[in-house]
């Protein structure tokens, strides 16, 4: 009997202990920061998101920035911000468009350095005879044009030096030469051009075109990419405000037609004198008189 009482009694303390569920785990806690601590690393961050932004905008901006303005010839003109090169684009300088006002400087100017126009063949040859006008300094940086006239392959002697040296810098950048497309005229020719090709200029008056000088000559365009072509723009500019040559680019004939003056050609030095190699003079003996 004493048994069964037991047995009841271990039975009863089990099913309290199973009612009352087994005891929770303890909770872990967590140490929370000051206030002054979590208001300092939200104003890090915020200042670092700040920057970062900030430098992201200043990017964006350059490339929206108003271009930079230099001084031509002509007037004031601008040039476009170089766009850097990860974006994988060229920026090309704006043309160096021609004007009625720049067609006449180079009248006056020709006038200026006392050149005359070459009238006829008959003047053209004479003029070469003569060593007025020179090749055109054909090499592997420079070449002409296929369909010029060997008699039209002739310029003025600082012309010549002139596209020697713009010649030797573009094969410097580029590997491979330019191509002269025009040279010198003569008057008789130009009025037969203007026969063919309302954009040639006059051949008479006060403001004609000046390769009847010889002090003119056309680059050609075709064939060169965005890279050489902003190249020479920006190689031509500096000697066009110097007041060295003016440019007029043209478009229907594409080429760059440059007239050249006297002033581009350093001056020669003056001839020195060479040393007298004349024998001094025998000094004059007086004969002695006897007394």
């Amino acid at each position: 009997m004493c048994r069964i009482a037991f047995v009841v009694l271990v039975l009863a303390a089990l099913a309290s202990n199973s009612a009352n569920g087994s005891p929770a785990p303890p909770v872990k806690t967590h140490k929370i920061a000051p206030a002054a601590a979590v208001s300092h690393l939200s104003l890090k961050k915020t200042q670092y998101t700040t920057a970062h932004e900030a430098g992201h905008a200043a990017v964006r901006k350059m490339g929206r920035a108003a271009a930079p303005t230099y001084m031509g010839i002509d007037g004031p003109a601008t040039l476009p911000h170089r766009t850097p090169a990860h974006q994988g684009k060229v920026v090309v300088p704006p043309p160096l468009r021609g004007s009625r006002e720049s067609l006449a400087r180079q009248n006056e100017k020709s006038e200026a350095d006392g050149l005359e126009r070459i009238e006829d063949d008959d003047d053209l040859r004479d003029r070469i005879a003569h060593k007025m006008l020179v090749p055109v300094p054909v090499s592997a940086k420079l070449t002409v044009s296929g369909d010029l006239p060997q008699d039209r392959r002739y310029c003025r002697p600082w012309a010549a030096l002139f596209l020697s040296d713009l010649a030797r810098a573009h094969a410097i950048q580029f590997q491979r030469p330019l191509i002269v497309s025009s040279a010198v005229r003569t008057v008789e020719y130009q009025k037969l051009l203007m026969e063919i090709n309302g954009n040639a200029a006059a051949a008479e008056g006060d403001i004609v075109s000046p390769h009847v000088t010889g002090a003119t000559v056309d680059i050609a365009k075709n064939g060169l990419n965005r890279q050489e072509l902003g190249w020479l723009r920006r190689w031509l500019l500096p000697l066009q405000t110097a007041g060295k040559i003016d440019v007029e680019e043209e478009f229907q004939q594409a080429c760059f037609h440059i007239t050249v003056y006297k002033s581009y050609a350093p001056p020669k030095p003056p001839p020195t004198r060479k040393p007298s190699r004349k024998r001094p003079a025998p000094p004059v003996q007086i004969a002695s008189r006897g007394r």
